[in-house]
């Protein structure tokens, strides 16, 4: 039962996201915020499928202790394509907002991106190991999490100032999508059942994707 409702869970969320990310893309103009979101559509669902996939074959097959390098593989392409959505939502913020100046803003969201990626690709991680080290899994997730407050704090900030009703939840998807989150990786070992959280911290970045659907869908000019 519970392979087949994950996995079924799994292929509507990569099909779903991937989809809304190719319409965005065909649908808007070059240059737009709206196909830079469709791109991050694409990052995002192409990124989970390295993670999801392995782990549907290994819950549909011989278990999970039997894909446990595949499933340390996609882990890791994950983590890092997960970070680049991020960066691509920021520039969604520049360009929705018409954001000119504050360099120093995309400096320190590429640093946070680049310490991200970097910290990931160190060994200490053990992403083929079956039990990879919890230490590592909170270290390289600081970046992470200060990169996705930086994001919460500057949608908030603009959809208040600017009564952006399309956007007015975004910033609410991306708290829940960390609230789900960090209790993984923190606890998850420990209690397995609360890797469950992984479907609502799902269900939360289609939130995000459907409101930059939405919200090109109702702009006539798909700038």
């Amino acid at each position: 039962m519970r392979a087949l409702f994950e996995t079924t869970f799994d292929i509507v969320y990569l099909v779903t996201v991937t989809t809304l990310g190719v319409l965005m893309i065909r649908q808007s103009k070059p240059r737009s915020q709206y196909r830079l979101f469709g791109w991050m559509a694409v990052v995002l669902g192409a990124g989970d499928a390295f993670h999801l996939v392995p782990r549907a074959i290994a819950l549909c097959t011989t278990g999970l202790d039997h894909y446990t390098t595949a499933l340390g593989i996609g882990k890791w392409i994950t983590s890092i394509t997960m970070t680049v959505f991020y960066v691509l939502l920021y520039f969604v913020w520049r360009k929705r907002y018409a954001i000119r100046q504050h360099n120093g803003l995309s400096a320190l969201v590429y640093s946070l991106a680049g310490l991200r990626i970097l910290l990931c690709m160190l060994p200490q991680n053990e992403w083929l190991s079956a039990r990879p080290p919890l230490l590592w899994g909170v270290i390289r997730n600081i970046p992470f999490a200060l990169l996705g407050l930086l994001i919460i704090v500057l949608f908030a900030y603009k959809v208040k100032q600017t009564n952006d009703k399309p956007f007015r939840w975004m910033a609410l998807t991306i708290v829940l999508s960390f609230a789900f989150y960090i209790p993984v990786v923190l606890w998850a070992e420990q209690i397995p059942a609360i890797g469950m959280l992984m479907i609502p911290k799902t269900c939360a970045y289609v939130w995000t994707i459907w409101i930059g659907y939405r919200a090109m869908k109702n702009d006539t000019r798909s700038e």
